[in-house]
């Protein structure tokens, strides 16, 4: 599709090409389907960056195996009012899959969704106590009453036989599962979903970039180039009613464009990330499950160690990791200045007293820059004790872009999950952020049509919930929560 030209605005317009345009495309498509729409993405193709199943863990996130969702209170208790909301956040996105298969706009039988048991696997006898209370809380709740938990090493060896073969006797593990745990293919998701929405009539421009995105009386104007026949850097113009930036690490930088308050102060702090894979078919048929551990000290909650089972275009594999990294590419196939291009007067402070405040993700990273490949080996070697170098391979992951939010005490913080943004007026909004990401975008971009559109459309709002009713569950404030015994 050529890049547009300055015609008349469209309703909307969407920037980047992964899987929050793609669910937004067909939610507006739904709610207002006589509209405009159309997608601008950079890449060649769709779901090249953080989408790509390659790229991210293909974890669907419902808490079930995510420890940094379960911190442990100063008395001792298990907190799990975020488990809880985001388990019901990804219960939303299923129901939307499951609502776009019923219409026949996403292939039958959900081929992208595999499911794969969620584990822990815990280490020591602290860690062992930790997850005996957390499983206490979480299975009281009924999102979670099928998990189980066992010390006992045969049972764990049964559940997954790698992480006991040649493991030492003498230390103390323990596990939990849960079989409602789930591989997502994001990468054919999102695809499938871009053609359910050209079908539609949504616009779908590939190798066309958004440079800018400026005001123009109650609109936008959009500075795009094609990145196919135009080496000079020539820019036209699209214009917009209502633009939404999900551009992944470029969604700072654009939504800076646009002036608005709500993103002032916000910063970005990047970590790339990297694999060990196999496609070892003894090794994969032995793991048939998602097991993740406990972050070192200091290590960001994204970097938790994840022995996974994959399945991508109908390939099964195993991936270990993720291992650190730093570059200044805000996108896996960005540029050395995107970080620059983000630092503004605002946000320098924010950006120094993160700094300050996170010496120890400091020391992680640079711990992980220098680890060697035997180091490495020895990580995964913590999870599948026999693991030996040669049947693994290293991969390059996406390249994740933590937010720095502006905070008034503090000046600045580093946060760890997604947020969404907004302007006034509700013509403009963008999501920053990572983890969970993907596999909450129903959740995401159902906010982002409440917060831009619930006041002139509360049918739209109202609809959303009637295709996906644990929208109003995970809204709710998590901290209503009430404890769930004395755990």
């Amino acid at each position: 599709m050529p890049a547009p030209r300055n015609d008349a605005p469209v309703d909307y317009a969407l920037i980047g090409g992964g899987i929050m345009s793609a669910t937004l495309a067909l939610l507006l498509s739904e709610l207002d389907p006589d509209a405009t729409i159309h997608v601008y993405e950079r890449l060649g193709e769709t779901a090249q960056e953080s989408s790509d199943p390659w790229r991210n863990a293909g974890t669907g996130h419902a808490a079930l195996c995510e420890l940094n969702y379960t911190p442990e209170r100063s008395d001792g208790s298990i907190d799990i009012t975020k488990a809880i909301a985001i388990n019901e956040q990804f219960k939303a996105s299923r129901e939307l899959w499951d609502f776009l298969a019923d219409q026949g706009s996403l292939p039958a039988g959900t081929p992208f969704l595999s499911p794969v048991p969620h584990m822990n696997l815990v280490i020591g006898e602290a860690n062992v106590d930790y997850l005996r209370r957390r499983h206490a809380a979480l299975s009281a709740h009924p999102n979670f009453a099928d998990m189980l938990f066992t010390e006992d090493r045969s049972v764990i060896a049964d559940w997954a036989p790698l992480l006991m073969d040649g493991r030492d006797d003498a230390e103390p593990v323990a596990a939990t599962r849960s079989d409602a745990g789930t591989d997502v293919d994001f990468g054919s998701l999102t695809r499938s979903m871009f053609e359910a929405a050209k079908k539609r009539g949504v616009v779908v421009h590939t190798s066309v970039e958004v440079s800018s995105v400026r005001r123009s009386g109650k609109g936008w104007n959009l500075k795009v180039r094609d990145n196919r026949w135009n080496p000079l850097g020539e820019r036209s113009t699209a214009r917009a009613r209502f633009v939404f930036v999900g551009a992944g690490g470029g969604a700072l930088r654009l939504l800076q464009s646009t002036g608005i308050p709500e993103v002032r102060g916000f910063a970005g702090f990047p970590i790339s990330g990297q694999f060990l894979r196999t496609f070892d078919p003894e090794l994969v048929a032995r793991h048939q499950a998602k097991v993740y551990g406990k972050a070192d000290g200091g290590a960001p909650p994204m970097s938790v160690p994840h022995l996974d089972t994959r399945v991508v275009d109908g390939r099964t594999a195993l991936m270990f990791g993720p291992f650190a990294g730093f570059s200044f590419k805000f996108l896996r196939f960005g540029s050395p200045l995107d970080a620059l291009k983000t630092i503004r007067p605002g946000n320098v402070l924010p950006l120094l007293a993160v700094g300050r405040d996170n010496l120890d993700l400091v020391k992680y990273l640079v711990t992980e820059l220098a680890a060697t490949p035997s180091a490495k080996l020895r990580a995964l070697q913590k999870f599948f004790p026999r693991a030996e170098r040669g049947e693994w391979t290293m991969i390059t992951a996406g390249q994740r872009v933590q937010m720095i939010k502006p905070d008034p005490k503090r000046t600045g913080s580093l946060q760890f999950g997604t947020e969404v943004i907004t302007s006034a007026d509700g013509s403009v909004a963008g999501l920053l952020g990572a983890s969970p990401g993907a596999s909450t975008a129903a959740y995401a971009m159902a906010q982002v049509v409440e917060r831009c559109f619930g006041d002139a459309h509360p049918d739209w709002v109202a609809r959303l919930r009637e295709i996906m009713p644990s929208l109003a569950r995970a809204d709710a404030d998590p901290h209503d929560a009430k404890p769930s015994g004395p755990v």
